[in-house]
């Protein structure tokens, strides 16, 4: 009883906030960086450079862990004919993106992220085996420490195991958000997370979610957001971040609202 009347109060707080606060307090996050653009690719290095320069809160990224345990950055499993996860990184790097850069190993794409200020979203993709994904862990947690970027990355996953494992292995208070979904406020809670990362069907079946989120202390993302409409929802809506393939439209949305 006690935490429902907690929820209700923060609800009602939550609604009384103005329009012009609620933008202020929504942030933007350029899916696989900013691609959709000239001379960019999805997870090109370049989209993340890009991504930086529109002063994006941050810039997501997916991660493979290779077959002889290298780290490359690319959103699919099998990607022109190359599966990473059976293939050595020499061989992930001579495959092209779109925008003809080769793809990029995750030290690369940290390196260039050292010369920025845009945080990174490092999202590790479901892989065969809990064993690879924790040595899919063990090497990103290594990597973002050995280049001192511990203050400027948030994990995410799809897979519970890695969220697990981003959890134990990253320093105390490390943001890690959890994909899928199907796990309510509390038990996201409970399992250490910073909050929910859901996709947008499932605040528009569950809006109270996101009350309960910041009720607990915790934040919400919704992915992949491209329809202004569905941006204004989820802004009026209070989630304080919203990951989108066009970051620029979500801006301008945003800089509307505070006027």
């Amino acid at each position: 009883m006690k935490l429902k009347k907690i929820l209700l109060t923060s609800t009602l707080l939550l609604a009384a906030y103005s329009t012009t606060m609620q933008a202020q307090q929504t942030q933007v996050i350029a899916h696989r960086g900013f691609w959709q653009t000239t001379g960019s690719a999805q997870n090109s290095i370049t989209a993340l450079v890009k991504a930086d320069s529109i002063h994006c809160y941050g810039s997501e990224l997916d991660v493979w862990l290779t077959a002889d345990n290298q780290l490359v950055v690319n959103h699919d499993d099998v990607f022109k004919g190359v599966i990473p996860q059976d293939a050595t990184a020499a061989v992930c790097t001579t495959v092209r993106l779109d925008n003809g850069e080769p793809m990029p190993t995750l030290r690369q794409y940290v390196l260039k992220s050292r010369e920025l200020s845009t945080r990174l979203i490092v999202e590790l993709k479901p892989h065969r085996t809990p064993e690879q994904e924790t040595r899919a862990v063990q090497g990103i947690v290594r990597m973002i420490h050995d280049y001192d970027l511990e203050d400027r990355v948030e994990y995410i996953s799809f897979s519970l195991h890695a969220v697990k494992e981003f959890i134990r292995l990253a320093p105390a208070g490390t943001p890690v958000f959890y994909l899928n979904g199907d796990l309510e406020p509390q038990a996201l809670k409970d399992l250490g997370c910073a909050g929910a990362d859901y996709e947008l069907s499932v605040f528009r079946q569950h809006p109270e979610w996101i009350a309960e989120c910041h009720a607990l202390g915790m934040k919400v993302n919704a992915w992949t957001v491209n329809n202004a409409q569905d941006m204004e929802w989820l802004i009026a809506h209070n989630v304080d971040y919203i990951t989108t393939n066009d970051p620029l439209l979500l801006q301008q949305i945003l800089q509307k609202n505070k006027q």
